[in-house]
């Protein structure tokens, strides 16, 4: 996620640390480089000279800390400005209001709006322990009606129907009445993708506004498309009183326009950001902790909500157990820990909230992919229960055995068994409770993943 933006800084801010001090000379040089970058991740240029000018003053009008080298104090002058560009903190969902709160989502075709009303529902359903009901109010596209009613069937999230000879306005009011009846907290409205120029669309989402009078206002808009998101939310708020912004598929988006450039210009705070395609795959806006991953500082307090959340804690509790017990760490649980992988997005989306992701080579980074994990439990899956409990008896005829039944080559499972072994090799480090051992056996385990 904005991984030219982020290469471009670091390598900016890197040249200053081996500066003596900050001089307007220096200062001077960096900023032209902190400019490009930005224009280069197309953010707004109103947005750019704002941000430019502060980070200026700042850093010339500033008692630099004795403890800062030039280079920390730069970047902790950007990071700051890039979190005030997005909105200071977090803001979060005002549901206060008599049940159901009503959510309404606005925006163009192909946002990926309808994908995102699931991926909101099953947000608040698990981490806001909300009844949540969804309705689609397109009338145009019966696929956008049949895609909800699926999604809502998956998550197990309250669908009303609706066809396409209904108004949206009676669609809405009917679903909110039969929320009423059910003791939904939330439901959430879907709508038609519509153009801000287009006269009749925006009087029928402006008359179905007004008929519901949702607490939430909600604007999705592809992050891919830079700083044309922040110019069409804009026209958007201007017609309808947006309260927040929703952005999507930054997962692909290698810039970051969007994410810098909406707050400043629509003054409406971005509330979540998608991150991939999967329903789990939505998550709270955190300004500043974008910022940390924008300059490449990664995002741990991120990662450990995650893992908070989508680890399953009586499997991860059972694994600790019997390792103090001194039972030996197999394939089985080998295959459990991919497997949890999988279930908090994959590898990239862990990856992407490591400090120092950035320093990484690509071509390993790429390596280290959510086929990788595919592949590796096809292989595990492919083994006898006996093999995975005794790993030693896998030898040259079981192994091509394992190769075929997963469609893998041979080197394939010779891999993954000496990533096993690391794995055993870090785990026992972790019964001795041993924390130098323990980061010793990760850098091992990171060089091995290498060759």
């Amino acid at each position: 996620m904005f991984d030219n933006l982020t290469d471009r800084l670091s390598s900016t801010l890197k040249k200053l640390k081996g500066q003596g001090r900050l001089t307007e000379e220096n200062i001077k040089d960096a900023l032209r480089e902190v400019r490009m970058a930005l224009l280069e991740a197309d953010v707004s240029l109103s947005v750019v000279t704002d941000f430019i000018e502060r980070v200026k003053e700042g850093a010339l009008g500033q008692e630099v800390q004795a403890s800062l080298s030039p280079g920390q104090a730069m970047i902790k002058l950007v990071q700051s400005e890039l979190v005030k560009v997005m909105g200071e903190a977090n803001e979060s969902l005002n549901l206060n209001a008599q049940p159901p709160a009503v959510i309404l989502m606005a925006g163009l075709q192909g946002a990926g709006k309808t994908t995102t009303v699931a991926k909101l529902g099953r947000w608040l359903q698990e981490t806001q322990k909300k009844k949540v009901g969804v309705v689609s109010a397109d009338v145009y596209r019966p696929a956008a009606i049949k895609q909800l009613q699926m999604l809502a069937d998956e998550l197990k999230l309250d669908f009303f129907e609706s066809d396409l000879s209904q108004q949206p306005v009676d669609i809405a009011k009917n679903a909110i009445e039969a929320a009423k009846k059910k003791f939904l907290d939330v439901i959430i409205i879907d709508t038609a993708g519509r153009l801000h120029v287009d006269d009749e669309m925006m009087g029928e989402i402006k008359a179905l506004h007004a008929a519901i009078n949702p607490i939430e206002t909600l604007f999705v808009v592809d992050s891919m498309t830079g700083q044309d998101a922040a110019i069409t939310a804009k026209a958007f708020n201007d017609a309808l009183p947006l309260t927040g912004v929703i952005l999507t598929k930054a997962d692909g988006d290698a810039r970051g326009g969007a994410a810098l450039s909406i707050r400043h210009i629509t003054g409406k705070p971005i509330k979540f950001i998608g991150v991939g395609e999967k329903t789990n795959a939505l998550e709270p806006f955190y300004p500043d902790r974008l910022a940390s991953r924008i300059l490449g500082m990664g995002d741990v307090l991120g990662l450990i909500e995650e893992i908070e959340q989508k680890v399953d804690k009586e499997k991860a509790e059972k694994l600790a157990r019997k390792i103090q017990k001194g039972k030996a760490f197999d394939l089985e649980d080998f295959r459990e820990q991919l497997q949890q992988m999988q279930s908090m997005g994959g590898v990239g989306s862990m990856l992407d909230k490591l400090p120092g992701i950035n320093s990484v080579p690509q071509e390993m980074k790429d390596k280290v992919n959510d086929k990788m994990l595919a592949r590796q439990i096809a292989v595990i899956n492919s083994m006898t229960m006996k093999e995975r409990q005794y790993p030693d008896l896998i030898k040259g005829s079981r192994k091509k055995r394992i190769a075929d039944g997963s469609g893998q080559e041979l080197q394939d499972v010779n891999r993954i068994l000496k990533q096993f072994l690391m794995m055993q090799k870090m785990m026992k480090k972790f019964k001795a409770g041993n924390m130098a051992n323990m980061m010793r056996g990760i850098k091992s385990n990171v060089r091995g993943m290498r060759r």
